[in-house]
């Protein structure tokens, strides 16, 4: 068993808490994305499990084992870092073996197990070569390998992606599923993309202000979201939200020209305002006279992304299709499917239900 348990973890420096009670079960093999905006704790709680930062209170285990307190060499664990970190001077071979020589490994057990992780991440052309020579996806890849030839329990990626173009991005998103399907070791990865979270992860934990805010699969977090805050961080364009006012039992949304709905929820009394969230994918728009317009339309080629602005100050992002674009400046109706529309307290931000 490799999974990896956090009970009651807490990170403080000096009086300024960052990390806030965290427990968390990352099951054995599986692919764990912790998510979140920058300072919410993602890095910090990734680190407390590699070791590289002493955890104030709490307990973390690792296959069962107590390393709380153990260094990191003994916690069975390798780490791929955002920067390569590779030794400029070596080759491939040499960056990718080079933990195990320092710990006097056989050098026919190095070469063996240098020689099946190039083969796992098709570097076997390349294991001749210095750094200088690669490009920046092949010597993540290379990053990637040393941290494969340890044979750890557990994988920790901290934002590995962060330095590649987009097509690179894009390309190493398969390797690592490639590479997780392979191996079936657990991985934890650390990221503030919430698309490669959707695309890797068997299961997700949003982090907001050092706190878990929902913990799910990527669908369980896109379809169900317990508040605002998770419901606009996953999905891409993020959801739409605007003010809902109650009364006689339904919602009245005077961005939308007053459109009244009815969602199946306990709503507060009438005259109460609410928050109403729909995605853009649960909205289209028509020309027609009307005081909304089209402020800018992006064309991505099969689908493309219209922002509105209402009369009442709503900024709307709508997703329409193939070449249904309108104009910049076109005035337009918003039209929305209403039995998808999720209904948050204002004040809390706690989703209703």
């Amino acid at each position: 068993m490799s999974g990896v348990t956090l009970q009651n973890a807490i990170k403080r420096y000096g009086e300024l808490q960052v990390i806030h009670g965290i427990d968390l079960e990352i099951e054995d093999g599986e692919f764990c994305v912790f998510v979140g905006p920058s300072g919410c704790g993602k890095s910090t709680l990734l680190r407390m499990i590699a070791g590289l930062e002493e955890t104030t209170e709490g307990t973390i285990r690792i296959g069962g084992r107590d390393v709380t307190r153990s260094d990191p060499a003994d916690r069975g664990v390798a780490m791929v870092f955002q920067t390569y970190a590779l030794y400029p001077h070596m080759t491939v071979a040499e960056n990718m073996g080079f933990g195990l020589r320092m710990n006097r490994h056989p050098k026919a057990e190095i070469e063996q197990k240098v020689a099946e992780a190039a083969r796992i991440l098709q570097l076997e052309a390349l294991l001749d070569r210095k750094p200088k020579a690669l490009s920046g996806g092949q010597r993540q890849r290379v990053a990637i390998g040393r941290a494969i030839v340890r044979g750890p329990e557990v994988f920790l990626f901290d934002e590995p992606l962060s330095n590649l173009d987009a097509e690179l991005r894009v390309d190493m998103r398969v390797e690592i599923a490639r590479l997780h399907t392979e191996l079936g070791t657990t991985m934890v990865y650390v990221t503030h993309d919430q698309v490669e979270a959707m695309t890797l992860a068997d299961k997700i934990v949003v982090l907001r202000d050092g706190r878990i805010e929902q913990v799910g699969t990527p669908m369980e977090l896109y379809e169900d979201p317990v508040s605002k805050f998770v419901a606009g961080f996953i999905g891409s364009p993020s959801m739409n939200f605007m003010r809902g006012v109650i009364e006689d039992g339904q919602i009245r949304i005077p961005a939308l020209a007053d459109l009244r709905i009815s969602p199946d929820v306990t709503l507060p009394a009438n005259g109460a305002e609410v928050t109403v969230g729909l995605r853009p994918q649960a909205m289209s728009i028509r020309a027609a006279p009307s005081p909304v317009k089209v402020e800018i339309s992006e064309r991505l080629g099969g689908v493309a992304y219209e922002y509105l602005r209402t009369p009442t100050g709503e900024r709307i992002v709508v997703e329409t299709k193939g070449n249904k674009v309108q104009n910049e400046g076109t005035e337009v109706i918003i039209d929305a499917d209403a039995t998808t529309a999720m209904v948050f307290d204002s004040e809390t931000e706690q989703r209703i239900r």
